[in-house]
């Protein structure tokens, strides 16, 4: 008999904890489940009265929010207290790719999830299930039970893997309904208890039991093989701007194969986002490690193909602004990695304004839902410059309209459904002439731009 779960605690109030809790909470309203997390600023936001103000946007969250936080979701700084009274652990803390040392821009930098792993067997009286959410490379798990079962007070500790497949933008859809759960473990009781959490609502054909390992690389493997697929587009749409095909219509053509499916194929300036390129760093890493050359470069050409992409971006407005955008004002429409998030990890926008930024231009800034210090630590992060001149470079203004006042190009970096609505010909009439457009994401209506005498540039056109 499977051990019933009545509280529940996660560590780490990010983009995953605090979505995958909060819908967690509003299906299981007889769970009483703790978020904790040391930044006070974050806890504090998403208690605030103001649902607008909460840390993480995704649709439909405030609403979850709204039903759960008080009665049976709650988000506290006291950490030990929430390990402490927890049946059922969650970690779901920060795994950055290393920036230092042994696997320097591959290995993921594992010291938050060690100091977590610390902290529950320095506190933990009583059995615990710990549940791995974060994005982790395979073998943590074991490592995590080592330090557990090593430094713990005669604790029992069974540890699960249960990655995330969490899209940004539709995170609450994805969770409320999903492909499938996969749950990793060992112990067939502790596997039980988070089977029988998600079977409130997701059907039981849909959850996946397997050993750990399997649960840990599918996770991997199923974010390299989306990366896989963005980048074979995005090489593809190199090829048709030389030869004069459109990357839509082969797209199409080649997505109508059912062996094939459409999903994924839609060329832009690359792909972002916290998972893929570490995802990948990863599998390279392990591969490595294992003696596994070929297999480690088989994937690592996905992340440089997806390098080339972003720099080709660049290049291409350089190129077309008469070889200078030295002083030349450049209007970036969308910050975040993809619609509908304010997430920017690993974002194109940062890379491809690095890049233009190297040749002296100046970037004004427009995104929904992304704040200017975001902005800054974004660029700030990549060393290239003082932040002093990221600051007198890059202006981050609050009107699309005001981004492109008197711009000489304008780029679109986020699929934003709001950029297509906007008044163009104001926008025309207020820049610099000619006028140029380039649409990384392949948004804007290429005709409606060129009737009114726009310069119109898209991918793999």
């Amino acid at each position: 008999m499977s051990k019933t779960i009545k509280k529940i605690c996660c560590i780490g109030a990010g983009y995953v904890g605090g979505p995958t809790m909060s819908v967690v909470a509003r299906q299981c309203p007889h769970i009483e489940i703790t978020i904790v997390d040391m930044n006070a600023e974050r806890i504090a936001a998403w208690n605030d009265e103001n649902l607008e103000n909460l840390p993480v946007y995704e649709p439909g969250l405030q609403e979850i929010v709204a039903e759960a936080r008080g009665r049976n979701l709650f988000f506290s700084t006291d950490i030990n207290k929430a390990i402490d009274e927890a049946d059922m652990i969650f970690i779901s803390v920060n795994t950055p790719t290393k920036n230092y040392g042994k696997g320097k821009g591959m290995a993921a930098d594992l010291k938050y999830i060690e100091l977590c792993a610390r902290q529950i067997a320095a506190v933990a009286k009583d059995d615990k299930i710990v549940v791995e959410k974060s994005t982790l490379p395979v073998r943590t798990a074991a490592a995590l039970k080592s330090i557990l079962d090593n430094t713990g007070n005669g604790v029992n500790f069974h540890i699960l893997s249960n990655p995330e497949f969490l899209a940004e933008g539709t995170a609450i859809q994805d969770l409320i309904n999903p492909d499938r759960v996969l749950i990793g473990g060992e112990n067939e009781e502790a596997i039980a208890a988070l089977v029988n959490i998600y079977a409130h609502w997701v059907d039981h054909s849909r959850i996946l039991t397997t050993n750990l390992w399997s649960s840990e690389l599918s996770k991997l493997t199923a974010n390299a093989f989306l990366a896989q697929r963005v980048s074979s587009i995005n090489s593809i749409s190199a090829l048709c701007e030389k030869t004069g095909a459109n990357v839509d219509e082969v797209s199409k053509a080649i997505g109508m194969d059912t062996r094939i499916g459409s999903k994924f194929l839609k060329a832009s300036v690359g792909f972002g986002g916290s998972c893929f390129q570490k995802d990948i760093l990863n599998l390279v890493y392990i591969a490595r490690s294992y003696g596994l050359t070929e297999v480690a470069e088989y994937w690592d050409q996905v992340i440089l193909m997806n390098d080339y992409q972003k720099q080709r971006f660049a290049d291409n407005i350089i190129q077309t602004l008469y070889n200078t955008v030295s002083g030349k004002k450049i209007a970036f429409l969308g910050w975040a990695f993809k619609k509908d998030t304010n997430d920017t990890r690993e974002s194109a926008a940062i890379y491809v304004a690095d890049y233009l930024l190297n040749e002296q231009a100046e970037i004004t800034v427009y995104d929904p839902k992304v704040s200017a210090e975001r902005i800054y630590a974004d660029l700030d992060y990549l060393n290239t410059r003082s932040p002093e001149e990221n600051r007198a470079l890059v202006k981050v203004v609050n009107t699309p309209y005001e981004a492109c006042g008197n711009a000489h190009a304008i780029a679109v970096l986020t699929e934003w459904d709001e950029f297509k609505s906007y008044d163009w010909k104001k926008i025309k009439d207020e820049m610099k002439k000619p006028a140029f457009v380039f649409d990384g994401r392949k948004l804007l209506n290429r005709k409606q731009l060129e009737d009114l005498d726009f310069k119109y540039y898209a991918i793999g056109e």
